[in-house]
């Protein structure tokens, strides 16, 4: 039985590429999310596209890719004046100037890595002699969670380290660039799930641009890169939602309160963009007691006005444009790997040059 699945899917697959290709269509397609460039990779999705005539990139869907230096620094920085840090996994070993949090801690800050918002808190709650912090990454996937914390009530010894951002606002960023050409975007499914389509709808009556939100199966991808060639065949540019199991037009109405009532929208750097206008989440004012920049201020200010740079020769930002390929990356493979990361790409499981290397080099060896 379970064969025959598996024999079913493949066969609907390579007749969803057929049909891709009998369109004729050539174009080059972004999405924003690191579950859709693992499966793409996983599967060889991105060449069979490829041959079909589809250019797939990765932007940024990457959250901890997307961190930039400075926010890095600053975390790093309260943990050297001796707070507790608790960091998701994936930033443990994201490159800062001089050391990683992995490093730092073996030097003998107190950084420990969480899986949650709520494992920070039950940590604090034990430890109420110790001041902790979290520092807050993701997207509109995570930030309900840290919203729905602060809204509890944290433990007195905690404030949270806001690192949020938001995707709609970098793929206007992305387009108004002109840096890179694009035909269409598929969609991130979980960001949709919670945010809805409609934030995305700009992106079709603005610039005239094809979109799909879009699951995280093989075939979930491969039907969303047809809609996207039949819209560009039909001369249709519109918003179509291929994960309508999941996502709805007004999003996940609890999350967006939330988030609504602890966080405001504000101008945020992203790691290869620069500062995007109103992409970024700060705590409301009203809840500067739980705010790690407002509260431990006297420390942060021992880095106002310092510049961070990216390592050189590292393209961790070109990649998160979709100007570059992480193969185009000379440091890529060789260099930088996953035992060795120069830039954040190479670190998480979401980054699209840990997934290359992952899935395609062997040792090494390109």
């Amino acid at each position: 039985m379970v064969d025959a699945f598996k024999l079913r899917g493949r066969e609907t697959a390579l007749r969803t590429v057929e049909a891709i290709k009998g369109l004729g269509i050539r174009m080059r397609i972004m999405h924003v999310c690191g579950g859709h460039q693992d499966a793409l990779v996983r599967f060889g999705l991105d060449s069979m596209l490829s041959d079909a005539g589809v250019d797939v990139r990765q932007g940024p869907g990457c959250p901890v890719c997307v961190t930039p230096a400075r926010e890095i620094e600053e975390v790093l920085l309260l943990a050297r004046h001796g707070l507790t840090v608790t960091v998701f996994g994936d930033m443990m070993r994201v490159p800062g100037k001089d050391e990683t949090f992995f490093d730092a801690r073996a030097s003998g800050a107190d950084i420990r890595m969480v899986y949650s918002v709520d494992e920070a808190m039950a940590m604090a709650q034990k430890e109420p002699h110790r001041s902790f912090v979290f520092m807050a990454v993701g997207f509109e996937t995570t930030a309900p969670t840290t919203a729905a914390a602060v809204l509890r009530g944290l433990p007195p010894n905690m404030t949270i380290y806001a690192s949020h951002r938001t995707v709609p606002r970098a793929l206007r960023s992305i387009i108004e660039s002109g840096e890179v050409a694009l035909d269409g975007f598929i969609q991130p499914g979980h960001v949709s799930a919670v945010i809805g389509s409609r934030p995305y709808e700009f992106i079709s009556t603005e610039f005239g641009m094809p979109q799909v939100i879009a699951g995280f199966e093989p075939l979930d991808l491969l039907m969303a890169t047809l809609m996207l060639a039949r819209q560009r065949a039909e001369g249709r540019s519109v918003l179509e939602n291929s994960y309508g199991r999941v996502v709805r037009r007004d999003g996940n109405r609890k999350a967006l309160e939330a988030m609504d009532a602890v966080f405001r929208p504000c101008d945020a750097e992203w790691r290869g963009f620069g500062l995007i206008s109103g992409s970024g989440l700060s705590l409301d004012p009203e809840r500067s007691d739980v705010d790690a920049r407002k509260v431990h201020s006297y420390i942060l200010r021992e880095v106002v006005g310092k510049e961070f740079r990216e390592p050189p020769g590292c393209l961790c930002g070109e990649v998160l444009r979709g100007v570059k390929t992480s193969r185009e990356c000379h440091l890529f493979g060789s260099k930088c790997t996953p035992e060795h990361p120069i830039g954040p790409c190479m670190v998480t499981g979401e980054g699209s040059c840990a997934i290359e290397f992952k899935y395609r080099c062997h040792g090494g060896v390109q």
